[in-house]
């Protein structure tokens, strides 16, 4: 199955809905925490879409299956 791509800012929707809150910013890289102190990385360039290699790290470390994911993209 093909992931949709999607930029920074809606990753960032996609996990603050799995309960992920965001804990610093520091120039284009957002960090985000949830309840179980997993730490996630998000690039924000505005426009640009999160590359394939990035998305499926973010998507392994949040713990989230791929089909769960195109899920929550549809909803946010």
């Amino acid at each position: 199955m093909k992931l949709p791509l999607v930029t920074g800012q809606k990753m960032l929707k996609v996990l603050s809905v799995k309960g992920f809150v965001v804990i610093r910013q520091r120039s284009s890289h957002v960090q985000l925490k949830n309840e179980k102190g997993i730490l996630i990385t998000i690039p924000i360039h505005s426009g640009k879409a999160v590359s394939v290699g990035v998305l499926n790290k973010i998507l392994r470390d949040a713990e989230i299956s791929r089909e769960e994911y195109t899920e929550l993209v549809g909803r946010v």
